[in-house]
């Protein structure tokens, strides 16, 4: 094992920098006024990263990503409204069993898992089903790293007066998403993604008419997230013990972001770590699952090498103990693996779990 923490070449938790994490060292009061600065601020500018300001509010919930996208669901859509899901992956599943659970209604409109959704195809659903309200649709399918073309998308559910919630969890903060130009009605988000904080915290960024208007969907107490909203407004406060280490973490994992230059300098080193990443590969004889015009530069699968007797965690465990943590693959008819390409990284990280890769797969041969 090398002298250092693994780099974490997943989805997600990844590697963040030192400052993110030493701004975990100090307490927190959660109704101190400085806390609560740090709140407004950090909702500020994740609503600017966005380009909502003027139409959009931001709204913090504790908990994974999932527990936001379920608190989205369940707030923003109203208990007899129907939701289209186009589904090309595990995490677009997930809002198909989430919506299940809260008892809305719900079409999955299945797509292949190496291919993004179809534009066309949502339209004609749509339009085939006048009682569909809403389209809730993932922007980048982490299960296979999958890029879907929202605003594609966005465009056909504002023409047909449809409302549009994304999980942009693999996303926001890399990929361009402007609400000036795109109508939609939530995104949702997460402190231990592309922004590269610590996890622990989920965010909405939803369009200030429509959380005013969800007062009373939600059938939960801790995920409502009108009530969250409407506290956070009137107080400045959570309304429950807030993640307080996490939410300075993300203060200052925010503000190495916009130092490094925002989303458009973000993009650049992710499509370079990705790059580097699919050519190293493809010279060890490794196969990406998806053709490069589907790819998104934040996780890569590779289908499995062909060596008899290949076994994932024994990749696993190689490259680990080389410094490197991998991640299994998500889908249930190929076998895979996937190498993430975001968090505190560069192509000089890359480049070393390319080699790591190289020396596990000859002991394998061996």
């Amino acid at each position: 094992m090398t002298n250092r923490d693994p780099y974490l070449l997943t989805p997600g938790p990844l590697t963040t920098t030192e400052a993110t994490r030493a701004a975990m060292l100090r307490d927190w009061g959660s109704w101190d006024r400085a806390f609560n600065e740090i709140t407004a601020s950090v909702c500020r500018d994740l609503v600017r990263i966005a380009h909502g300001e003027d139409t959009h509010v931001c709204v913090p919930l504790q908990g994974s990503g999932t527990f936001a996208v379920e608190a989205a669901l369940g707030t923003l859509v109203a208990r007899d409204a129907k939701v289209l899901v186009p589904n090309n992956g595990a995490y677009c599943q997930r809002i198909g069993k989430i919506l299940g659970r809260i008892g809305r209604g719900c079409v999955m409109l299945d797509f292949p898992e190496d291919e993004p959704v179809d534009p066309a195809r949502i339209e004609a659903a749509l339009r085939a089903d006048a009682a569909i309200t809403h389209v809730a649709m993932v922007h980048c399918e982490t299960g296979t790293g999958v890029l879907n073309p929202l605003p594609q998308v966005a465009q056909v559910a504002e023409r047909l007066g449809r409302a549009l919630i994304v999980d942009s969890m693999s996303s926001f903060a890399a990929l361009p998403i402007d609400l000036r130009a795109l109508r939609i009605d939530a995104l949702i988000a997460a402190s231990g993604k592309c922004l590269e904080g610590v996890p622990g915290m989920g965010f909405i960024i939803a369009r200030k008419s429509v959380i005013e208007a969800a007062e009373g969907n939600s059938s939960s107490l801790a995920m409502d997230l009108h009530d969250q909203w409407v506290y956070l407004q009137r107080t400045g406060q959570w309304r429950f013990t807030p993640p307080t280490h996490v939410m300075a973490a993300l203060r200052a994992a925010i503000d190495q972001y916009l130092a490094e230059g925002g989303q458009p300098a973000r993009l650049a080193r992710y499509q370079d770590n990705c790059r580097v990443l699919v050519e190293g590969c493809k010279a060890l004889g490794l196969r990406p699952f998806l053709k490069d015009e589907h790819q998104a530069p934040i996780i890569v699968t590779f289908h499995a090498p062909d060596i008899a007797g290949y076994k994932f965690a024994t990749l696993y465990e190689s490259a680990r103990s080389q410094g490197f943590i991998l991640y299994p693959g998500k889908l249930t008819q190929v076998e895979t693996f996937r190498v993430g390409c975001i968090g505190a990284i560069d192509r000089t990280v890359i480049l070393q779990a390319v080699e790591a890769m190289r020396n596990a797969l000859a002991a394998m041969r061996a």
